[in-house]
């Protein structure tokens, strides 16, 4: 099974409904919901989507939609060799570094984002949503 960590964008695209990359979103979400895939994010991820998601929302309905997303994802823990590597890196945005650090760490080959720039010298494949699915139909 395909395993692949999602950046935050891409889940905010998800849960905030944000056209036109929802549609993408979306086809991604079902994928792992169906099996197909494993879905990977930080935890670092889901304190920013609280954040977001609770300036749209009530805070009440933020934890409700983040709690319906959780069964979709699997959380990986920001520990303190991410953060020493995302110190030292050369990413230009520390957040990015963390994420990217945090698949590395645990082996996943894979990261899907709309960022494609903060990425430039990844060491892993590094694909948007809609060219990961495009590349799924071939």
């Amino acid at each position: 099974m395909t395993e692949i960590f999602i950046d935050t964008d891409v889940c905010l695209d998800l849960l905030a409904q944000r056209e036109p990359h929802y549609v993408y979103a979306a086809s991604l979400f079902t994928l792992a919901d169906k099996g197909e895939i494993k879905l990977y994010v930080s935890s670092l991820s889901f304190s920013n989507l609280y954040y977001l998601l609770s300036r749209q929302y009530s805070m009440p309905e933020a934890r409700r939609i983040l709690s319906k997303f959780k069964v979709l994802v699997q959380v990986l823990a920001v520990d303190d060799k991410v953060i020493e590597l995302a110190l030292h890196s050369k990413f230009k945005d520390f957040e990015d570094a963390i994420q990217y650090f945090t698949a590395i760490e645990t082996g996943i080959k894979l990261l899907l984002t709309r960022n494609l720039k903060d990425y430039k010298k990844a060491e892993i494949p590094v694909q948007t949503p809609e060219l990961f699915l495009k590349g799924r139909e071939v």
